[in-house]
């Protein structure tokens, strides 16, 4: 049965990668003819014209389309979260126009194309940084070998200093915020939107290029110079490095420390990994980078795994409830970076669940119950709702697989 549901599962990949191939196709006989074409999926839409293109705010973002090919009026929110009205609330509008729209006269014009996309969404949050912006972009702009403007509506500045390498890498132009701006702006072309593949994935062959997530990791090793491309460059003869991600708010490991004497039993060099300490992301890079092995509860800290040396091993700790999400956000995704994967999927009796609710409640006994009631009741439950006190016979057991991917 698992064999035949795998194989219905790749069948049922070829025939969304075909019909995808089929519309990419259309829409650049479209892009070639007319000088302008939307591609639209369930998570992202993107636009993009060949054609001068003058972009202004005037309260809403607007595109001015000079084509007179085709006439235009049409709005899109560029931001890879199409299908989460939670994620497009937060994302302002921009509204393209062609045909008979007066257009402005230009106050600059740059002889490079726009790239225009929203830092609203879910930013504040490793992981949706990286699945829909930092991945995204890497996606729909390093084919253009930094030869891109910037136009980045809902604009916060701290995201900006925060990955100002990769968007210093991506394109050599100061970004421009719109809405502060308040200038006419023409360009030789332009995107309006971000394509986005799957979480922390890229399809190298809807990539411009080809690219792959190997080719990402290596701009990732560029942006932030890090030196460490295989674990086996690591110094021979030292102590593997492992990274404990550690939580303060939910899905908290509350026998820590225990946790990490079973490590230096086992012959790691811990770092324990606070909030603060992953805040600074330039420094933190470096550090995941020179380390052997990421352990971490299902949350954004292990989004930092994109960091680890190839041959890395990232062991994740499976909260009661969120199998699907781990496997879906970290575990698939491991194999696609090169690295390893482990999981250690708790027991009920691990979680603080169990203690709090009791082993016949639906919230023990029946999961799906509480899955049925909504993303907001299962987010208050297993997400926000629990804390865990590892097994450590188990997750002794669990390590010694880590060290043997290590050769150890």
């Amino acid at each position: 049965m698992e064999a035949e549901a795998q194989q219905q599962k790749g069948q049922q990949r070829l025939r969304s990668c075909r019909a995808s191939s089929k519309k990419i196709r259309e829409n650049r006989i479209q892009l070639k003819t007319t000088g302008f074409s939307c591609y639209s999926d369930l998570h992202s839409e993107v636009c993009v014209t060949n054609k001068p293109l003058i972009i202004v705010d005037n309260n809403v973002l607007t595109a001015y389309l000079q084509s007179s090919h085709v006439q235009v009026k049409h709005m899109v929110r560029p931001y890879p979260r199409k299908e989460d009205e939670t994620a497009m609330k937060r994302v302002s509008p921009v509204q393209i126009l062609s045909g008979n729209a007066t257009t402005p006269d230009c106050d600059f014009s740059h002889d490079v194309p726009a790239v225009v996309f929203s830092s609203g969404g879910f930013t504040g949050n490793l992981f949706h940084e990286f699945n829909e912006l930092i991945i995204p972009l890497f996606i729909t702009c390093h084919h253009f070998r930094s030869h891109l403007q910037f136009v980045i509506t809902d604009l916060k500045p701290w995201w900006v200093r925060k990955y100002s390498r990769i968007l210093n890498y991506l394109s050599r132009f100061e970004v421009i915020n719109p809405a502060k701006d308040g200038r006419v702006h023409c360009f030789s072309g332009g995107v309006i939107g971000l394509k986005y593949h799957d979480n922390l994935a890229l399809n190298s062959t809807d990539i411009p290029g080809g690219y792959s997530m190997f080719d990402f990791k290596h701009f990732l090793r560029e942006s932030y110079n890090l030196k460490i491309k295989n674990v086996s460059d690591i110094t021979n003869g030292t102590k593997p490095v492992l990274v404990l991600i550690s939580r303060r708010k939910t899905r908290t490991f509350l026998n820590e420390d225990d946790m990490v004497g079973i490590m230096e039993e086992l012959g790691f060099r811990v770092v324990v990994a606070t909030p603060n300490r992953m805040s600074n992301l330039e420094k933190f890079s470096a550090v995941i980078n020179s380390c052997s092995v990421i352990v971490g509860a299902h949350g954004a800290g292990l989004a930092n795994a994109m960091f680890l040396p190839a041959g890395a091993v990232v062991v994740q700790v499976v909260p009661l409830g969120l199998d699907w999400a781990s496997t879906n956000y970290y575990g698939g995704p491991a194999a696609e970076m090169g690295l390893h994967y482990v999981e250690y999927k708790i027991e009920a009796e691990e979680s603080s669940l169990f203690d709090m609710y009791g082993p016949q409640h639906p919230v023990i006994a029946d999961p799906m119950s509480i899955f049925l009631q909504g993303y907001n009741a299962t987010r208050a439950v297993y997400v926000d709702g629990q804390n865990m006190k590892i097994n450590l016979v188990r997750f002794r057991e669990t390590l010694m697989k880590a060290m043997k991917f290590l050769g150890h």
